[in-house]
């Protein structure tokens, strides 16, 4: 399955950012930050609908440039663990959930892939997500707008990974656990994310 939307993130990138941010820093850094990527609005009310994806990227930049890159990689792994959250709770109908955590791992996998896939346009932008169900699950993100501009010597995508983790855990095994493989900022053709449990 292969999705390529332009343009258009969901505004979890921005908003779980910002709890992050304030959960590990406190209000006024976080704060600070939102402004050095010049969304200081979207600090002061936090979007509610699809976001440019040139605003997700300014955050996540900024966050990067401000921060080590352990204590960076920790805030975007809570950004992501609070997306997955706020997916379990808001967008994943509560029948599809508890039957996905009745049904063996090996099952409940390829249908959670098929409605990740569906909804990619949420999340990877103008990039190209593409999964392959197996032992492991292979996630791909070609041109993935979080490391556009970004230049790192290991995988650096904590937050999808943190967000597809939560996800595989809770609603296909507890056991399952995401390691970023390859990544764009690393100079890969595409951000890879291996589901293992």
């Amino acid at each position: 399955m292969s999705v390529a939307v332009a343009g258009r993130i969901g505004p979890n990138a921005i908003t779980r950012m910002g709890e992050a941010l304030a959960a590990a820093l406190g209000d006024g850094p976080a704060a600070e930050l939102f402004e050095r990527a010049g969304l200081a609005g979207a600090w002061a009310s936090p979007p509610q609908a699809m976001v440019d994806e040139a605003d997700v990227i300014r955050l996540h930049r900024a966050v990067d440039r401000a921060l080590d890159p352990a204590t960076a990689d920790r805030i975007a792994r809570d950004a992501g663990r609070r997306t997955g959250d706020y997916l379990l709770a808001n967008r994943i109908p509560r029948p599809v959930g508890f039957l996905l955590q009745a049904l063996p791992a090996g099952l409940a996998a390829p249908l959670l892939l098929r409605a990740i896939g569906r909804h990619a346009w949420t999340f990877a932008g103008s990039g190209r997500f593409t999964a392959r169900p197996g032992r492991p699950v292979l996630l791909d993100i070609a041109a993935c707008p979080l490391c556009r501009g970004a230049r790192a010597a290991q995988p650096c995508c904590g937050y999808y990974a943190a967000t597809f983790e939560r996800l595989f855990a809770v609603l296909v095994s507890p056991h399952a656990r995401v390691a970023e493989t390859a990544c764009c900022a690393a100079g890969d053709a595409a951000c890879r994310f291996e589901v293992r449990w």
